[in-house]
Parts: structure tokens; C-alpha cells; sequence
């Protein structure tokens, strides 16, 4: 199996499970207990909230949750009144629940982008005005790798009085966060780390009402035993991303030139200077993207976000960025990093190109 599906998960890290195992074997005390091994959980859990602390700003703290979406929703649902303003690529974990507070009378407004897929700062500048309680905008789009100009939103935001928040899953780790934001979303698994654990990073000062009622087991109020395992398993894949990350970019950029260079007659869909270079969103007319994953089931790949794949709906991104329903349903997502050989990167292109263009011969 080739596999090209880095942004719905990467691989785990063996440090990252080395990490984990004797949380999951032996050490299986609450981290919130007062005995001697819960102190040691304790203290396990403190050292992964320092190593995932360590790739986000010094003027804040990391809550753990069981995972980006549990940390957007919490972010959206637990600002104060005021109009929320956001931006039509989001993830589903953004939109949806904008809608839902849409629908209980909170005033919602949804940005459009250009066909590069980066945000309208125009119409940002004329949205984000005094009565905005929340900026929310991804660092990295999951769907087609863009980087959005979460700083200049951040400005905006601050100017009226808002706070600013950043889905940063797919960048965390791998691209600069830049100076702004208040609030900050990521995710274990998508940095070789364990499914089930994510956080919010809140800026000092920043408090938030809570998403879950209970213990109030984190200092910034949301409650629920942590696992150690699945913390220190994250912490362990923060801290080796901070070491490798400029080998790892070094590598995903000249994947990406080479595939780049090996793709005829396919469009990129995106913006191809701001962007991260893992994720290649490309389309070909006329594509049947399911007898394409059918015919190259040894190849994983996506046919755009892992969380929509069984809503028969085409991409709202793709969509958003000017596609027609036909474009988006004939585009593929290509996504690859630290584990990825340019070899199979070049074997899996060769084969869905081959794959595709034998069905345009057939149509």
C-alpha cells in the first residue's frame, strides 16, 4: 500500500508509541488522583503540555481535549456574545457549528475566497467591525493545502475588539504560526501522533465558557479524565516535529516539485505559491474519481476531507474556490510527507495518471 492521505491522518511516529506503551501496560493510574501514581501520570501529562506548548506562542497555555473538532467547538460555543465571522473554506468542525449557533440567533457572517482559495480581506475588513466577538480562520486548508493570511485577520480582529481564532491542524508543527491569534486548535494525528487527543492553546487572559461540565479537570475549565498514554504519545509527536522540521519541509518541498513536475495535463486547484507543498489538490476534466480509487485500491488517496467522505456531497471548498459541481467531483487530493519515498510518490502518480488518461481513451 502507497499512502497518500497525510492530511485525514499520518502515520505514528515509534517514538510516539515508545511514548505511549507504558501508559497503556502497566502506569494506568487517573493523572487527577493523589496518590503517588496518579502524580506520576500527572507528571507524564505536564511533560506533553510543555513539548506540544513548545510549537505555539509563549503567552498562553495548552488545554488538552479529545481532539481539534472538541477544541473548535468549545472555542466558537464559549465566547462571549457578538457576531462570529469566519471563512467559506473552513472544515466542517467550523461551519457546522457556526450554523448551529446561527440557528440559535447568533449573527453569523461567512467570507467568501477567491479562486486561489485565500480569503477576501476586503470584505474581512468590512465584516470584522465593533460587535464581533470571534475571527475563525484555518492556518492551512485541509482540503487544498492554501495558507490563509491568519495574521492580517488577527489585526482585523483585534481592531474591533474581537478575539482570533486558528484552526491550526494542518499546520501546526510544519508552517509559522503567525502573531495574533488568541486561541489555537490542533490535533495529535496529524502529526504522527495518536488519534483521540488534541488541545486549545488559550492566549493569557483569554477565559472561555466551558463546552463540558464536569470535574473542570483543566485549569481552563474543561472537564474529563486525560488520558496519559494519548498525551504523552502527543507530546512525544510535538517534540519530534520540532526537530525535524526543517528536514521534513526540506523533504516535502522537493516531493512536491517533483511531482509537480511529473503531472501533465492535470490543474491544481489552489493557490500554487501559498501553500504547504504536502498537499497537491488536482483535478483532471471528466475524471470518475470512484472507478479511479476503485481501480488503484493499493494507492490510498482522497477524493477531498476524510470527515465528508460519506456525504455524496462534492467539496463545499472546492466549490468556494469558483469549481463547478463537475470540477469538483473529477479532483483528487495528494498528501504526503516524512514517511513518503519520492519512489512510491512517483510509482502512485505514473499509476493514477495511466488510470486516468485510459479512461478518457475509454469515454
Amino acid at each position: 500500500m502507497i499512502y497518500l492521505d497525510y492530511q485525514a491522518t499520518t502515520p505514528l511516529a515509534p517514538e510516539a508509541l515508545q511514548a505511549m506503551l507504558p501508559w497503556l501496560q502497566s502506569q494506568h493510574a487517573n493523572p487527577h488522583s493523589a496518590h503517588a501514581p496518579g502524580r506520576a501520570a500527572r507528571a507524564a501529562v505536564a511533560v506533553a503540555r510543555d513539548q506540544v506548548a513548545a510549537l505555539l506562542p509563549e503567552n498562553g497555555d495548552v488545554s488538552f481535549t479529545s481532539g481539534a473538532t472538541e477544541a473548535l467547538n468549545w472555542a466558537l460555543k464559549g465566547v462571549g456574545p457578538g457576531r462570529i465571522v469566519t471563512q467559506a473554506t473552513e472544515h466542517a468542525a467550523v461551519l457546522d457549528t457556526v450554523e448551529a449557533l446561527r440557528t440559535q440567533g447568533r449573527e453569523v457572517v461567512i467570507l467568501p475566497v477567491g479562486d486561489d482559495g485565500i480569503v477576501d480581506l476586503e470584505a474581512a475588513a468590512e465584516a470584522i467591525t465593533p460587535g464581533t466577538a470571534l475571527v475563525a480562520c484555518m492556518l492551512v486548508n485541509n482540503e487544498i493545502g492554501t495558507i490563509q493570511p491568519v495574521g492580517a485577520l488577527a489585526k482585523l480582529a483585534h481592531q474591533a475588539s474581537a478575539l482570533m481564532l486558528c484552526d491550526a491542524v494542518q499546520g501546526y508543527g510544519r508552517v509559522p504560526i503567525p502573531d495574533g491569534p488568541d486561541l489555537i486548535a490542533i490535533s495529535a494525528h496529524k502529526i504522527h501522533g495518536p488519534k483521540g487527543v488534541g488541545a486549545l492553546w488559550i492566549r493569557d487572559g483569554v477565559s472561555l465558557d466551558p463546552l463540558l461540565h464536569g470535574g473542570g479537570q483543566e485549569a481552563a475549565g474543561r472537564s474529563g479524565t486525560l488520558s496519559p498514554a494519548l498525551c504523552a504519545g502527543f507530546g512525544a509527536a510535538a517534540k519530534l516535529m520540532a526537530e525535524r522540521r526543517d528536514a521534513d519541509m526540506a523533504h516535502v518541498a522537493t516531493l512536491c516539485a517533483a511531482a509537480l513536475a511529473r503531472l501533465d495535463g492535470w490543474h491544481l486547484n489552489g493557490s500554487r505559491e501559498a501553500r504547504y507543498p504536502g498537499n497537491l489538490n488536482i483535478r483532471r476534466e471528466g475524471l470518475d474519481v470512484a472507478r479511479l480509487m476503485s481501480e488503484l485500491r493499493d494507492i490510498a488517496f482522497s477524493a477531498g476531507s476524510a470527515c465528508a467522505s460519506g456525504s455524496g456531497r462534492s467539496s463545499h471548498v472546492l466549490r468556494a474556490i469558483g469549481l463547478t459541481d463537475r470540477q469538483a467531483r473529477s479532483s483528487i487530493r495528494i498528501g504526503f510527507g516524512r514517511c513518503t519515498s519520492q519512489e512510491e510518490l512517483m510509482t502512485a502518480l505514473d499509476r493514477i495518471d495511466a488510470a486516468a488518461r485510459a479512461q478518457a481513451v475509454s469515454a
